[in-house]
């Protein structure tokens, strides 16, 4: 067995085998991998196999379509049939909201290129008699998709793996990882067969590997003891069963081709041919989680014992979808392990804390998604970035200082019952929570706050009446204007007319300092630094000059600077600036000390006309009317001031581009300073106001939103953000960005669309009927009422004054793209003195 290698890959399902295969494919010509039994003797071997297309993430559309398209490429490559049956899959809708659904998922399908076609009830019945269809709206249908055989493209791409150099090596169980500071040095077991389990033996060895990747599957938490870290992928329990040959169905296939996969998603199943007869697979409620802490030495290729009694709903609607199945006897079952995530995307990327570990982790849909995860996790390693953004995979997105078993666990049987629910873009699921609170939240709910939640913090999404009943939120989700969409407009238009109060405790916030510092961070950041007691708007750029993050730097000493980003990206912020100080260091640089302070300190954002008298009525100064004029306290500029007893640290700046500040204060004081406000706001008119009119509120100023118009596959110039990028510096990724030049343009847009729904920043845009950009965001502006949204376009179109057509619910509405800052381009209301 080699001893050195530079990519060693631990795990041999099918995603450990696409990763092997895309790495040599990319040009690494020293490749290992290991598996500690046989390859596909985790959740692979006994995987249903089937290919959805279906996805509502523009990165996983992405992952899926290249596995599905590169699938049907192996037996040219390798000779290896890899059993792919492209049978179509026909995904079917019950009610009005799940066309809506699909509609809205079409989209996002049309964005990245996947087709599709829709069908109504008549013309379903026309295609597949056996299919009831007089309770269905209609379906949609990809033609291109199917099923495979996952131990067959396991093996094809071991294969094609293998044709590129890369060596397999069975039965090696890895015991130990060490990081010497430039290579890992990786501990293995040989594993023997004893009495049916396999067991260590005395041989032992040890490998040396650059960058190492582990695709363990459902051995994950036991990796992630060995790594010393937190990750979120436990297994759940999924079962399905596989029927006798269905006379109805030999009899159709006499003259047809073979029927296509079918997925009643209100009925909660997939059902697909074998051999004559029918497989359904349920997503049913009740299903367990298994292994929380680590899978049994015993455990191997095995199984569970089948619960019939929790699918019993499942398998009479599979009676009721397809009648010709109720006499058709059972003929095997199967209830295995399925790895999870809390929000279902797998966990792609480099590890937290971690130099050139890569983590493959928590596959739920392994075998649709192990092509494309090796293809674009081959491009992070390889090249540096892959050419989508991957942050929505981003094993950081769950922080370890909150992250524990017990919440991944419940998370994760939560998302195995959720595959088939009504995936609203609101949508808020409720197990674990409230978790995360700041010290206002109870004061927030008895007021009507209808909760959302951001990396585990609670936040207000809009406040609904004091006296909702239970399940409020819930009831109001829909893919078109739900019944929050009323308040939240109402709380824009305070915000545009009087004064609105916006929780933005979940800020992430980091503190910078030591002798290092202002240099450190003068090369990590595009933008000039602020001068002290200044702020401003920057970005750290990836090696490839994409957007790697967005930061609010306030430069509170000569060497000392509070950083403040997106609520949801904490520990992946935080883990690129450590790990980015420690290069500069190592490369002589002064100590730069960082903390992350996101716990200590409480946001309140107040924004609006009336923004200013509300403080004054409350500040603590020998000159309160002049305090917080613009002589003394200007636009861009930080002061430390006492609203009451409560030091803040102001932040002379607004997300929503009215007047406003953020009041940065000691998390323990919160609740005064809440009430303190509260009080003071009754004689100016002041409304509590959520997330969802901040965000519609920030697409009439074009600010750009990290996750949205923001990320790792767009530069800054792309962005639109060329007035934060000084180019008379050096800074990471300076270099690579301006070799990308203007691939594609980020513009605002209004639209004139349906009366009763917004974009939700998911949907294609199109001229002439041909697609020339995407959506990012969406919404509704009180300034203009009309729908407003934010996207790329091709550069040649990104023009003020351009026509385009915006797809939603299938229909094409015209848009028209406007100059940036479409409300106060002049930013006078924000300057405004008084």
């Amino acid at each position: 067995m080699k001893t050195h290698v530079k990519a060693l890959v631990v795990g041999g399902g099918a995603v450990g085998t696409s990763i092997a295969y895309h790495l040599a494919s990319a040009g690494w010509d020293d490749v290992m991998l290991l598996e500690r039994d046989e390859l596909t003797s985790g959740s692979t071997w006994h995987a249903a196999g089937l290919l959805p297309l279906f996805n509502m993430g523009y990165a996983t559309s992405h992952i899926h379509d290249y596995s599905v398209k590169f699938y049907k490429t192996l037996e040219a490559e390798t000779g290896l049939n890899a059993g792919f049956s492209v049978v179509g899959n026909l995904r079917m809708a019950q009610t009005d909201a799940r066309m809506d659904e699909y509609m809205l998922y079409a989209a996002t399908a049309e964005t990245v290129g996947i087709p599709y076609e829709w069908l109504t009830p008549a013309e379903i019945k026309a295609r597949w008699p056996l299919v009831r269809t007089e309770d269905l709206k209609g379906a949609i249908y990809h033609p291109t998709d199917g099923y495979i055989n996952p131990a067959d493209v396991t093996m094809a791409m071991a294969k094609g793996a293998r044709q590129r150099g890369v060596v397999i090596e069975r039965k090696w169980q890895v015991d130990g990882y060490h990081w010497t500071g430039s290579e890992w040095q990786v501990s293995v077991t040989k594993m023997v067969e004893k009495g049916g389990n396999l067991v260590p033996s005395d041989e032992t060895a040890m490998i040396t590997a650059e960058h190492v990747v582990t695709a363990t599957g459902n051995h994950a938490q036991r990796t992630a003891k060995l790594l010393g870290i937190k990750i979120p992928a436990i297994p759940v329990e999924h079962q399905y069963i596989v029927t006798e040959p269905d006379p109805a169905l030999v009899e159709w296939r006499k003259t047809n081709g073979e029927h296509p996969v079918l997925r009643d998603a209100d009925a909660k199943w997939y059902v697909r041919e074998e051999r004559g007869g029918w497989i359904l697979g349920p997503y049913e409620y009740g299903a367990p989680a298994c292994f929380e802490y680590s899978v049994p030495d015993s455990f191997r290729a095995d199984l569970f014992p089948l619960d019939l009694e929790r699918i019993e709903e499942e398998y009479m609607s599979m009676i009721h979808r397809i009648p010709s199945s109720e006499t058709v006897g059972l003929k095997d079952d199967f209830n295995g392990p399925i790895c999870y995530t809390p929000d279902g995307n797998p966990l792609v990327g480099p590890a937290p804390g971690l130099r050139n570990m890569w983590l493959a982790e928590g596959f739920s849909f392994g075998i649709t998604a192990a092509g494309g995860t090796g293809y674009y996790l081959a491009q992070m390693m390889v090249a540096g970035e892959a050419e989508i953004d991957m942050a929505a995979l981003d094993p950081k997105r769950y922080g370890a200082d909150w992250m524990t078993t017990e919440y991944a666990a419940r998370k994760n049987e939560e998302c195995y019952s959720h595959v088939f629910i009504l995936h609203h873009p609101d949508e808020e699921r409720e197990a674990c929570r409230p978790l995360r609170t700041a010290p206002a939240y109870d004061r927030q709910k008895a007021l009507g706050a209808q909760f959302g939640c951001v990396n585990g913090w609670e936040r207000p999404n809009y406040y609904g009446p004091k006296d909702a009943p239970e399940g409020y939120d819930h009831d109001s989700r829909s893919f078109r204007r739900g019944a929050w969409w009323d308040y939240a407009r109402t709380e824009a238009e305070a915000i545009r007319k009087s004064a609105g109060l916006i929780d933005a405790t979940a800020f992430s916030k980091h503190l910078l300092r030591g002798p290092g510092a202002t240099a450190f961070l003068d090369g990590f950041t595009c933008n000039k630094l602020p001068k002290v007691g200044r702020i401003n708007l920057t970005y750290a750029l990836t090696g490839a000059g994409t957007v790697r993050t967005e930061y609010t730097i306030v430069r509170l000493a000569e060497h000392e600077y509070y950083l403040v980003s997106a609520g949801a990206w904490t520990a992946y912020d935080g883990d690129y600036l450590t790990k980015a100080a420690e290069d500069f260091m190592a490369a002589g640089g002064a100590y730069v000390d960082i903390h992350d302070v996101t716990t200590q300190w409480g946001v309140f954002a107040i924004a609006g006309p009336n923004a200013r008298a509300i403080l004054r009525d409350i500040v603590k100064d020998a000159d309160p009317e002049t305090v917080l004029g613009n002589k003394r306290f200007p636009w861009l500029s930080m002061r430390n001031i006492e609203l009451g007893m409560c030091p803040v640290r102001a932040i002379r700046v607004a997300y929503t581009g009215e007047l406003g500040w953020e009041l940065h204060h000691p998390i323990e004081m919160q609740r005064y300073l809440w009430d303190l406000l509260m009080a003071a706001g009754e004689n100016h008119g002041l409304k509590l106001v959520g997330a969802r009119a901040q965000n519609w509120l920030r697409q009439e100023k074009s600010y750009r939103a990290f996750g949205t118009e923001l990320g790792r596959d767009a530069t800054p110039l792309e962005a639109g953000l060329d007035r934060f990028v000084d180019l008379d510096k050096a800074f990471h990724g300076k270099d690579a960005m301006l070799a990308t030049g203007i691939r594609s343009k980020c513009v605002t847009l209004l639209i004139d669309g349906p009366a009763d729904a917004d974009p939700w920043g998911r949907e294609a845009l199109l001229l002439d009927g041909q697609k020339i950009g995407r959506l990012t965001s969406g919404g509704y502006s009180v300034a203009f009422g009309r729908q407003i949204g934010m996207g790329y376009v091709r550069p040649d179109l990104a023009v003020v004054g351009t026509k385009l057509k915006v797809r939603m619910f299938r229909e094409l509405w015209d848009a028209v793209i406007v100059e940036d800052s479409p409300y106060d381009p002049q930013n006078a209301v924000i300057r405004i003195d008084g």
